[in-house]
């Protein structure tokens, strides 16, 4: 018998964290990307990919996969799958347990499936468009978190931080005017976070497309907003993102105009 994507994506979501887990703080080999920044990867980013990547390729042979270490795949049928194996690699090259796997699935370019397994915490956040987000069994709603005030953001630096400053304006700018911001190191478990009511507005500069790729999904599904740096449509292909309750959106979205019109 056939199974969904959704089955599919939770069954290599998991096997690929049980992995995560079992090494921990222990690559053996850490590189930098090309381009540098900073941007490390490891042995183990490279096989929970393949792990990931195989249980795809079983049951759906034909669809595309864009994958962050190895690259995309092309596909006949307007389907695609975006997969980031390990979101969080500094936390994990360090031993941090904040990191995670996160699979988006895609129908003719719209977000049809996101799952975001936390391996740490054993916390599988999952969407279907359409069908809202759940946590395990439970379903997920964003905070009712009214006023940019009283809200707890979190937010993410670019990996060139140390040379551009990029983000630390923006940063300085909402850590006064919310009750604080919060760094993660892993795009995806943030969106997760926003989605689970947890945390009430993210933003980002610059993103892959599989950072956001699960993770923007679960936030709408769970009755979140997400858009670009200036509230119009995201640009999946270079995802510059906010995404929040919906309610602190437009407050959040016009510190971030003021930053940049500096």
């Amino acid at each position: 018998m056939s199974r969904s994507p959704l089955e599919v994506a939770v069954a290599a979501a998991r096997r690929a964290g049980a992995y995560l887990r079992e090494h921990r703080g222990r690559a053996r080999e850490v590189t930098l990307k090309s381009g540098g920044d900073f941007n490390m990867v490891t042995e183990i980013d490279r096989g929970a990919e393949a792990m990931v990547v195989e249980a795809i390729r079983a049951a759906f042979p034909h669809h595309a996969i864009l994958a962050e270490e190895s690259g995309e795949s092309p596909g006949s049928d307007g389907h695609r799958w975006l997969i980031d194996p390990l979101d969080g690699t500094t936390n994990f090259v360090h031993g941090v347990p904040l990191f995670c796997v996160s699979i988006g699935f895609e129908v003719d370019g719209a977000p049809a499936v996101g799952v975001v397994y936390d391996p740490n915490l054993d916390e599988c956040f999952t969407a279907e468009r359409g069908r809202g987000a759940h946590l395990g069994d439970a379903p997920l709603a964003v905070s009712a978190t009214a006023e940019l005030g009283a809200s707890l953001l979190v937010t993410g630096f670019p990996y060139d931080v140390h040379e551009t400053g990029g983000n630390l304006a923006e940063y300085a700018a909402l850590t006064r005017r919310s009750r604080i911001v919060r760094e993660l190191g892993s795009a995806a478990i943030s969106l997760a976070w926003v989605a689970a009511g947890r945390l009430d507005g993210y933003w980002e500069k610059r993103l892959g497309p599989w950072d956001v790729a699960a993770g923007r999904l679960l936030v709408q599904e769970a009755g979140g907003r997400v858009t670009n740096l200036q509230g119009g449509p995201l640009d999946a292909l270079t995802p510059r993102v906010v995404a929040t309750n919906g309610r602190i959106h437009d407050a959040l979205v016009s510190v971030l105009g003021e930053v940049a019109r500096r």
